[in-house]
């Protein structure tokens, strides 16, 4: 993780080196922009701190070559005019941050740390998929184009290896069980069993023998002996769905296994050790539960070693394009596409129920749609009557502030959109559909 800095005056790439060094960091400097490229070509540069005024070369000049030899190098422009013209422009240049001198050495280092941790976890994450696409084995591709998501694979990541267990929380149809069968599919169980226990869907009176089996004879109509689901994930890993639904009865003895990792069937008086890994999921508050009486405080605790939560479709909307073309591969039986305006909706939509709802609002439409090209008549009556909010002055500014970081991105790549897309630091699905949001298309030969 090399940080470069460029800068023409020594004085302070000295006193930035020295700082950051002191950190732990591996820094260079030079006060030469053109000595910059060649250092740049040869070291592993992660990070480049570059001045904005220099001779011979401008700190834009700078970071549009760098980005040229590598689109995700991450930057910081360091700046006397800190004003907001300076800093967009800089952004759109592709820098990460900008801050202005003289340099508060602190606010540098937090702000370092803040791309280091994205760096880590965007890497984590592109890891995890990698694994994924060579296991091919999950129902659903998961999909992180945004963040939260890569933020969610970056802690999969870091958990499937250990042996502790997981609590995943988020609303329904966030794809909480997905999530659980890539931290089993990652771990060191892999080759084990994987089994479900929906927690609301078993009645109370049979939730002890579902969970840890019964005898012959336990009970009226036990007319054999039964394995439990501890029993049958033995040296692999168990789900437990809807954990806020286990009766309270059960939950101290589900409490002894973690804690023992041992077993009773019902009705025998003979210990069984299991070797099971415990995921849990819940869509509710279980904190509050606690609070409450409705769930064991020394249980809660026991599975909530890691808590991964799951954020609501509404809150990754980064990830909407993606998975509406993943759904109509799924679902479409003939060639469909949608116009500019249906995706506008449908990126706009709040999405009670999530990616569920997502996709059964893409199966649904590309079902019953009678032409090739999807307009806003042919979404569903939910999402008809959907207005969507106009957007305020901020909003307006923002989106026209990406839209000319698209198209500078596009001209720089002369419209190759797998550059642009590097250039931009996002996916070129995620390009495209931007693209189709503020109607940017190559021009015809002969225009601008």
């Amino acid at each position: 993780m090399k940080i470069l800095i460029v800068d023409d005056e020594e004085i302070q790439c000295q006193l930035i080196k020295g700082f950051l060094e002191k950190q732990g960091y591996d820094v260079c400097y030079t006060s030469n922009p053109k000595e910059a490229l060649e250092i740049f070509e040869k070291e592993p540069i992660w990070l480049v701190l570059v001045d904005q005024k220099m001779p011979e070369l401008t700190g834009e000049e700078l970071l549009a070559k760098l980005k040229e030899i590598n689109p995700k190098v991450r930057a910081i422009m360091i700046t006397a005019y800190g004003e907001v013209e300076t800093a967009v422009k800089v952004m759109k240049l592709g820098a990460d941050d900008f801050l202005e001198k003289p340099i508060n050495l602190d606010d540098l280092l937090s702000r370092i740390k803040r791309l280091e941790q994205e760096t880590f976890t965007n890497q984590e994450a592109e890891e995890v998929i990698q694994k994924l696409e060579e296991k091919k084995e999950l129902p659903l591709k998961i999909i992180a184009e945004s963040k939260q998501m890569k933020e969610v694979l970056s802690m999969v990541a870091r958990v499937a290896k250990t042996p502790w267990p997981v609590l995943i929380s988020g609303e329904t149809g966030t794809g909480k069980e997905l999530i659980a069968r890539l931290i089993h599919l990652l771990s060191d169980r892999a080759q084990g069993p994987f089994i479900e226990v929906n927690c609301a869907a078993i009645p109370e009176t049979l939730f002890e023998s579902e969970l840890f089996g019964h005898e012959k004879g336990a009970f009226t109509g036990a007319t054999q002996s039964k394995r439990g689901r501890f029993e049958l994930a033995h040296k692999g890993s168990i789900f437990l769905d809807e954990i806020g639904e286990m009766p309270l009865s059960i939950q101290p003895k589900l409490l002894r296994v973690l804690q023992e990792s041992k077993i009773m069937r019902l009705g025998s008086e003979r210990e069984k050790e299991v070797d099971v890994r415990v995921i849990a999921a819940t869509n509710r508050d279980l904190k509050a539960m606690v609070e409450e009486g409705r769930f064991r405080e020394d249980l809660y605790y026991r599975l909530n070693v890691f808590e991964i939560k799951i954020p609501p479709l509404r809150h990754r909307k980064e990830d909407i394009p993606a998975l509406i073309e993943f759904f109509i591969k799924k679902y479409a039986f003939r060639p469909v596409k949608f116009s500019p305006e249906a995706l506008n909706i449908l990126i706009k939509y709040p999405y009670p129920g999530n990616v569920r709802e997502l996709e059964h609002i893409i199966q649904r439409t590309v079902t019953l749609a009678r032409g090739s090209l999807v307009t806003p008549e042919d979404l569903p009556e939910e999402l008809k009557r959907f207005k969507a909010t106009k957007l305020g002055p901020l909003e307006e500014r923002l989106a026209q502030i990406e839209k000319e970081m698209i198209l500078e991105a596009l001209k720089k790549a002369n419209w190759v959109q797998t550059k642009a897309a590097d250039l931009l630091g996002i996916s070129e699905r995620v390009l495209r559909y931007k693209m189709a949001k503020h109607g940017l298309k190559k021009p015809s030969k002969g225009g601008n």
